[in-house]
């Protein structure tokens, strides 16, 4: 059954925190496009988002915040991500900057990288959605993968009405263009994704320098390398038993030392993955992973095991 579409009433935002907060799935309005938007801290919510969307790989998502206070608690401000937000919060552009080791984020939201991508957006929806659940929203636009961001509430049913509990009917997006993405680095604001905040702009409001991604550049954003998230240990694929020299992620009826998920579950392995290798990676120099489905969610699990796996300059 598709989604009810509601207008931003009071009852409307309240169905729509509450939804949140049983990690549900909700699409949102805010000034850029529509989000489907679910509660950061919920792992099987943050899984469910990839699921729903189609998307193929496990890339950061956007965690929107209600200002700098929220923003505080997942990340560390510098002077520089201060200035920024100062000039340009809420609105529509996203600062990656280092994540704390205590953020209150499902390790899927910044897919196993030490940096979390965070927004204060500027429409009244969202921001009352933000202040009533106090916690950190993930939202991806809200549309299936390789398809056109959605800036209208029927654009969002048309693409994704049946798997969606609730559509936010807040009226056209006022932007109607994903937010600048910028890293604050110690030496440089690094712009990762062009968007309605130029980089003439950030110039005008920071005293480092404003910049484009260059090649050799370290990475701290979505998919640019094929070795993306990589443990310090050698990591064998698609292993129904293990050596003596290595510790084995079990998926299923595969048991192994760890598990993704005993019942089979692609879901729960999405959410246990990176927890997982990073615990291997501590136990063992070499690690060996069970077969995983390649379908659904499993596609994403098995692009982000390849990725782990793969060769690495020296």
């Amino acid at each position: 059954m598709p989604a009810p579409i509601e207008k931003p009433r009071p009852k409307t935002i309240d169905r729509a925190v509450e939804t949140l907060r049983q990690g549900g799935l909700v699409a949102l309005p805010t000034e850029t496009v529509y989000g489907l938007a679910v509660d950061a801290s919920q792992p099987r919510a943050v899984a469910h988002v990839f699921e729903v969307k189609g998307r193929p790989q496990f890339n950061p998502l956007i965690c929107h915040v209600a200002g700098r206070d929220m923003a505080g608690r997942l990340v560390t401000l510098s002077p520089a991500a201060d200035a920024l937000i100062a000039a340009f919060w809420p609105g529509p552009l996203t600062l990656v900057l280092p994540r704390r080791a205590d953020a209150p984020v499902a390790d899927l939201v910044s897919a196993g990288l030490d940096t979390l991508a965070v927004r204060a957006p500027a429409h009244s929806v969202m921001r009352q959605v933000l202040f009533a659940l106090d916690r950190p929203v993930a939202a991806p636009s809200a549309n299936p993968s390789g398809r056109l961001s959605p800036t209208r509430a029927d654009h969002v049913a048309d693409g994704l009405g049946d798997r969606v509990d609730l559509i936010v009917d807040g009226g056209p997006c006022a932007v109607g263009l994903e937010s600048t993405v910028v890293e604050v680095r110690d030496d440089a604001v690094v712009v990762l994704r062009h968007g309605s905040i130029t980089t003439a702009d950030l110039r005008a409001v920071v005293a480092l320098p404003v910049r484009e991604r260059e090649d050799g550049d370290p990475i701290n954003a979505p998919g640019q390398l094929l070795s993306h998230y990589a443990p310090r240990a050698a990591l064998r694929l698609d292993a129904t038993e293990v050596a003596d020299d290595e510790i084995l992620i079990g998926f299923g009826a595969v048991a192994g030392d760890l598990n993704l998920s005993p019942a089979g579950d692609l879901e729960e392995a999405a959410t246990r993955l990176f927890a997982l290798l990073r615990e291997a990676d501590a136990r063992a120099d070499r690690i060996a992973v069970a077969p995983v489905p390649d379908h659904g969610l499993g596609r994403a699990i098995n692009d982000r095991l390849r990725r782990a796996a793969a060769p690495r300059p020296h």
